[in-house]
C-alpha cells in the first residue's frame, strides 16, 4: 500500500483486539512502575506471557535483561526476548512460535526505522496481528510507540516551528490507523513538527505523548495514564494552510487548529474526536 492510500486511512474500531498501550519514553521502571503494571494487567497479570521485541536499540541484551527484570518483578509468569537483526531473523520459527503464545508484546526503544526494516512484511509481523486481533495486548515505548500507526515519523527536527522540511514520514506496522503519534512530546519539544506532519498528511489525528506517560488505547477511545500529558492535534477543520506556496525550508501557516490536552485518568474518543474529562477521584 503506498503513502497516498495510507494517508486516507480513518480511525476504525479495534474493540476485537487486544489494547494498545502507547508509551511517550522514558516510562518508570524502578519505583511503582505504573504503565509497564498496566500492561502486565492487561497482559493477563500473573498468567502474562510477554514477549519483548529489542529490534530497534542498538543494545539489545541490556534492553532485554532490564524488561526481563521489570516484568518478571511485576508479576508476570514468563518473559521471553526475541532480537531481530534483520528480516530473515524475524522469520526464524522460534520467533513466531514465541508470539502465538504471548499475552503481551513489547517493542523497545531505539530506531523506529530500524523496527520496520526488520519485522515489515514477515512472517513475525503477521503472527504479531494475529495475535493482537485474538486480545493479545500490544505494547511500545519511544520508537515502540511511533511505529503504532500506519503512517509513522521516521525522524525530524524538535524545537522548531512547522516547515516542510521538518518531518520524514513513512510507513508504521499499523497496529491502529487514523492516528500519528510522536513521543517525548513536551521534553524534546516536538509540537512543530507533528503540526507539520500532519498538514503532509491531513486525514490523522495527532498525538504527542510525553515522558512517562502512555495513552491506553481500547475499540474507539483511549486513556491517558502517567505523570506527564498528551497533546492532541486535530487540523480536521482548519480554514487555510500554505503548504503549498511555502518552500521546505520557510515555516509553515495553518489557521484553525484544534488542540487538546490531556492529562491522567481523562479519554478521548476517536471517532467523534472529542476529549472526555477524568472522573474525579478515579485515580
Amino acid at each position: 500500500m503506498g503513502m497516498d492510500s495510507l494517508s486516507q486511512a480513518t480511525i476504525t474500531p479495534t474493540q476485537h483486539r487486544g489494547a494498545l498501550v502507547i508509551i511517550g519514553g522514558a516510562e518508570d521502571r524502578d519505583r511503582d512502575c505504573r504503565i509497564l503494571r498496566e500492561f502486565v494487567r492487561l497482559a493477563g497479570g500473573f498468567r502474562a506471557q510477554i514477549v519483548v521485541l529489542t529490534a530497534g536499540t542498538s543494545e539489545p541484551r541490556e534492553a532485554g535483561d532490564t524488561y526481563i527484570d521489570v516484568f518478571e518483578r511485576l508479576g508476570a509468569e514468563d518473559v521471553i526476548v526475541i532480537d531481530t537483526r534483520n528480516s530473515d531473523q524475524a522469520n526464524h520459527i522460534n520467533a513466531i512460535r514465541a508470539i502465538r503464545q504471548a499475552t503481551g508484546i513489547f517493542f523497545t526503544g531505539g530506531d523506529q526505522a530500524r523496527i520496520v526494516e526488520c519485522i515489515k512484511g514477515t512472517i513475525l509481523e503477521d503472527a504479531i496481528h494475529k495475535r493482537h486481533s485474538e486480545g493479545s495486548v500490544i505494547g511500545g515505548t519511544s520508537a515502540g510507540a511511533a511505529i503504532m500507526p500506519e503512517v509513522m515519523i521516521v525522524k525530524g527536527e524538535s524545537e522548531t516551528s512547522p516547515r516542510g522540511d521538518t518531518v520524514t514520514l513513512g510507513t508504521g506496522i499499523g497496529f491502529v490507523q487514523g492516528m500519528l503519534l510522536d513521543q517525548h512530546f513536551a521534553q524534546r519539544g516536538r509540537l512543530g513538527r507533528l503540526l507539520a506532519a500532519l498538514l503532509l498528511d491531513p486525514a490523522v489525528i495527532g498525538i504527542g505523548i510525553d515522558e512517562n506517560t502512555a495513552i491506553v488505547v481500547d475499540g474507539n477511545e483511549f486513556e491517558v495514564v502517567g505523570e506527564g500529558a498528551v497533546t492532541i492535534v486535530d487540523e480536521s477543520d482548519t480554514t487555510y494552510n500554505n503548504l503549498d506556496i511555502a518552500r521546505d525550508d520557510e515555516p509553515m501557516s495553518v489557521f484553525g487548529v484544534k488542540l487538546h490536552i490531556l492529562s491522567d485518568g481523562c479519554r478521548f474518543n476517536t471517532l467523534t474526536r472529542q476529549p472526555i474529562p477524568a472522573i474525579c477521584g478515579q485515580r
